[in-house]
């Protein structure tokens, strides 16, 4: 039987000897709410703000053999990287975290002569767990629909072939310009291509990006000659 697997940035930290639990994986992160006390009501008013905080995923973990020149590897390796990166583990196939490594890293060796060891792998992730499904671009006809399997709206990426205007989820895109592709990034709510910043070349109705809605989206449109969706779905 193979030993769980985890993967940071598409690198497996098994490369350093390093295997893992995941019992510290199962959490879920936490809903952004504000409390209000109102005089002579019972209770707190209770305002959703629409998003979850950021979360810290555990892995217990351990390495076993080459102690001494795998942790060194592996503590240069963690360093090194910067912002978030990709988190994927054997214990949720098809998902994914966004992470960044930024603790420190206390290794146990008790009763090992320092020949093993035994530590906590803490990153601070994005709250989303990202379902891999979502990363692939889905080809959109000129009257079509796109449906959400989550209980989430997503933020897609949107590439649009040509200029015209788009429909998605009630909201109205206009593109105008020369150029060739215009990608729509309603995370980032970002308008490109490649380097070249195009939100002159972009209006959106009410400047709301669309989102995804859980279950069905209508998408229209006309001029374009092609475009091209991301989804992004995600869960908790």
């Amino acid at each position: 039987m193979s030993r769980p697997q985890l993967y940071f940035n598409e690198t497996a930290l098994s490369t350093f000897g390093i295997y893992i639990s995941g019992e510290g994986t199962y959490n879920a992160p936490e809903r952004s709410v504000t409390a209000q006390s109102i005089p002579g009501r019972n209770g707190d008013l209770i305002i959703d703000n629409g998003r979850f905080e950021n979360i810290e995923v555990t892995y217990p973990a351990f390495i076993l053999d080459d102690f001494a020149a795998n942790i060194k590897a592996a503590r240069n390796y963690l360093a090194s990287l910067q912002g978030y990166v990709k988190i994927r583990d054997s214990y949720h196939p098809g998902e994914y975290r966004m992470g960044v490594y930024s603790n420190g890293l206390e290794v146990d060796t008790s009763g090992h002569g320092n020949r093993h060891g035994k530590f906590n792998l803490t990153f601070n992730c994005k709250p989303q767990r990202f379902l891999t499904a979502g990363d692939t671009p889905v080809t959109i006809s000129s009257e079509a629909s796109i449906t959400n399997p989550t209980l989430f709206p997503s933020r897609p990426l949107i590439r649009v072939t040509g200029t015209g205007t788009l429909s998605l989820g009630g909201v109205e895109i206009t593109i105008t310009g020369t150029q060739a592709y215009t990608d729509i990034d309603c995370d980032l709510m970002d308008c490109f291509n490649g380097s070249t910043n195009l939100n002159k070349f972009v209006s959106i109705d009410g400047d709301e990006f669309p989102e995804l809605a859980p279950g069905e989206n209508v998408l229209v449109y006309d001029g374009p000659t092609a475009v091209q969706i991301t989804p992004r779905w995600w869960t908790v």
